[in-house]
Protein backbone atom coordinates (compact mmCIF):
# COMPACT_ATOMS: atom_id res chain seq x y z
CA UNK A 1 0.00 0.00 0.00
CA UNK A 2 1.34 3.40 -0.95
CA UNK A 3 1.96 6.21 1.60
CA UNK A 4 -1.27 7.88 2.38
CA UNK A 5 -0.54 11.57 3.67
CA UNK A 6 -4.26 12.54 4.02
CA UNK A 7 -4.29 9.90 6.90
CA UNK A 8 -1.46 11.33 8.64
CA UNK A 9 -2.86 14.88 8.11
CA UNK A 10 -6.28 13.51 9.54
CA UNK A 11 -4.49 11.62 13.32
CA UNK A 12 -2.11 15.00 13.77
CA UNK A 13 -5.11 17.49 13.31
CA UNK A 14 -7.50 14.46 15.56
CA UNK A 15 -4.59 14.47 17.86
CA UNK A 16 -4.18 18.73 17.96
CA UNK A 17 -7.82 19.08 18.40
CA UNK A 18 -7.84 16.93 21.48
CA UNK A 19 -5.09 17.79 23.09
CA UNK A 20 -6.28 21.47 23.26
CA UNK A 21 -9.09 20.32 24.50
CA UNK A 22 -8.31 18.72 27.93
CA UNK A 23 -7.47 20.71 31.16
CA UNK A 24 -3.99 18.58 31.76
CA UNK A 25 -1.80 19.10 29.60
CA UNK A 26 0.74 15.68 28.90
CA UNK A 27 3.53 16.35 26.72
CA UNK A 28 3.83 12.07 27.33
CA UNK A 29 0.90 11.68 25.68
CA UNK A 30 1.29 13.84 23.08
CA UNK A 31 4.57 12.52 22.08
CA UNK A 32 2.94 8.71 22.29
CA UNK A 33 0.07 9.67 20.04
CA UNK A 34 2.06 11.31 17.54
CA UNK A 35 4.74 9.00 17.34
CA UNK A 36 2.30 6.28 16.40
CA UNK A 37 0.79 8.34 14.01
CA UNK A 38 4.32 8.70 11.83
CA UNK A 39 4.73 4.84 12.63
CA UNK A 40 1.51 3.76 11.41
CA UNK A 41 2.42 6.22 8.53
CA UNK A 42 5.54 4.51 7.57
CA UNK A 43 4.06 1.04 8.43
CA UNK A 44 1.73 1.62 5.05
CA UNK A 45 5.23 2.16 2.46
CA UNK A 46 5.33 -0.49 -0.45
CA UNK A 47 9.26 -1.04 -1.13
CA UNK A 48 9.12 -2.06 -4.66
CA UNK A 49 12.80 -3.99 -5.28
CA UNK A 50 13.33 -4.20 -8.70
CA UNK A 51 17.00 -5.47 -8.75
CA UNK A 52 20.56 -5.12 -7.87
CA UNK A 53 21.30 -6.98 -4.34
CA UNK A 54 22.89 -10.19 -3.96
CA UNK A 55 24.11 -12.89 -1.74
CA UNK A 56 25.75 -15.97 -3.50
CA UNK A 57 26.85 -17.64 -0.07
CA UNK A 58 26.79 -14.50 2.24
CA UNK A 59 26.78 -11.13 2.85
CA UNK A 60 24.33 -9.04 0.68
CA UNK A 61 26.05 -6.73 -1.76
CA UNK A 62 25.10 -4.64 -4.69
CA UNK A 63 23.09 -1.33 -5.07
CA UNK A 64 19.17 -1.53 -4.67
CA UNK A 65 17.22 -0.59 -6.89
CA UNK A 66 13.77 0.10 -6.21
CA UNK A 67 11.86 3.08 -4.81
CA UNK A 68 9.37 3.79 -2.11
CA UNK A 69 5.66 4.62 -2.47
Amino acid sequence: MALNKADLKADILELLTDMRTRTEISDEEYADRLASAFDNYVKEATINYNYGLIAPNGNVTGQFVGNLE
